[in-house]
């Protein structure tokens, strides 16, 4: 059976806590801490399971955190594959204030990489073969990783997979500008970045997006641009129009994996044999079903399809620009 794969560079532990109020110089009483295995793209394929998507799972592993976040994926029924790393995979703390509702968010850079051991995570992408429909990578790079280690692993994935790229900063562009990407989902922040301009509207967002949609098989950029828009839904770019979709209207309980979760979405719908319109509405909707759910929990398929049955009808989507 095709599955999809996602390879996470930096992985994290994830660890969240609740507590009535954050106060400096004071002992805070926290509730029992809940660990799940995060990262980007371990995120990315705890979603795609959730949603009846078969996919595999490689992740680098590294020190006591790193055994203790493969024991978590042992927990899901799924395959996974670590690479054993020298460095220590990361913890993030996520902190629930429930006197207020706000949510703390702290993470580390994560581990350095060796060159022999980025070698290994290239031969491990070019061993995946032609089989694999799509390969996602996702997620942040290890401290002090070189900038082309995502153009580097893009090139050495086998001919008729799609690379699915979610990431940020110097990474993305780089992995742009070499080309080999399908799908890029930058957030409104990072694709101002990649076009160093402001951008205020849907006019603007699309016109920056299309400068970085592919104009040949394989060449710069990608074939499809997706900007995430945080409550705002998502816009989706490719050679043949502009697709923008709302965000339905729900309570927020925690932003953690949202923008993971709206790759899933879109990979789910892509291989269930959506167009990109109706994909980009699955993503939306996982992503909103993820910010309904506390703590690191990412969203529950059942959500995703109600939401994704409540957009269907108008489809949600409407071109603002074509061509």
């Amino acid at each position: 059976m095709p599955r999809v794969v996602t390879f996470t560079l930096n992985p994290a532990l994830d660890t969240s806590i609740n507590v009535e109020q954050v106060v400096p110089e004071r002992k805070l009483r926290a509730d029992r801490p809940i660990h799940e295995p995060g990262g980007g793209g371990i995120n990315v394929a705890r979603v795609l399971h959730e949603l009846g998507v078969a996919v595999e799972a490689h992740w680098t592993c590294g020190g006591s955190d790193g055994q203790r976040l493969a024991a978590l994926l042992d927990t899901f029924a799924f395959a996974h594959h670590p690479q054993q790393i020298q460095g220590e995979t990361r913890e993030h703390l996520i902190v629930f204030e429930t006197s207020t509702g706000h949510q703390f968010r702290f993470g580390t850079p994560g581990p350095a990489l060796s060159d022999s051991e980025l070698s290994e995570s290239c031969e491990r992408i070019a061993a995946l073969g032609p089989e694999t429909p799509y390969l996602v990578l996702s997620g942040s790079l290890p401290d002090q990783a070189p900038v082309d280690t995502y153009a580097r692993l893009a090139a050495a994935t086998a001919q008729g997979t799609r690379v699915v790229l979610d990431t940020s900063g110097p990474a993305m562009a780089i992995a742009l500008q070499a080309g080999g990407i399908y799908l890029a989902k930058p957030n409104r922040r990072e694709l101002e970045l990649l076009s160093g301009r402001s951008l205020d509207d849907d006019t603007a967002l699309a016109d920056a997006a299309r400068e970085w949609v592919a104009t040949t098989s394989g060449g710069a950029g990608a074939a499809v641009v997706v900007v995430s828009l945080g409550a705002s839904g998502a816009l989706a770019v490719d050679a043949h129009g502009v697709t923008k979709l709302h965000a339905p209207a729900v309570k927020v309980r925690s932003a953690v994996g949202a923008g993971d979760s709206m790759v899933a979405g879109i990979v789910a719908g892509l291989m269930e044999g959506r167009d990109l319109p109706a994909a980009l509405r699955l993503g939306v909707a996982a992503g909103a079903a993820a910010v309904m759910t506390p703590g690191t929990e990412l969203c529950r398929r059942s959500d995703v399809l109600k939401l994704d049955a409540a957009l269907a009808p108008s489809d949600g989507a409407s071109n603002v620009k074509s061509g």
